[in-house]
């Protein structure tokens, strides 16, 4: 997968760049000009402050990004997005409850 950087021509409008879940603070910018996306378009965000790993939760079952680290043309995944079983394996049912 890929990230192109737009035309410094390209038409564009203002818009909200939100995440998936429902809340009022799940906003990561307000009114940026972008020109249009495509469903399944990738957004490098290049500096997301407290919105990353520390801020993330499981809420609604969804799974935290991989996190990847960039230097120039040089790129690492550095945290894997973790499966799903991974992260039901860290429940445990109390043996009294079976």
């Amino acid at each position: 997968l890929t990230v192109l950087e737009a035309a410094p021509d390209a038409p564009g409008e203002p818009v909200d760049i939100v995440g998936p879940i429902c809340e009022s603070g799940d906003v990561l910018a307000k009114e940026r000009h972008l020109p249009p996306l495509a469903e399944g378009a990738l957004l490098a965000i290049c500096d997301t402050g407290a919105y990353a790993t520390v801020m993330a939760s499981g809420y609604n079952s969804r799974l935290s990004a991989a996190e990847v680290l960039v230097r120039g043309d040089d790129f690492a995944t550095i945290r894997a997005r973790p499966s799903y079983d991974s992260v039901l394996a860290r429940d445990i049912v109390p043996d009294w409850l079976v």
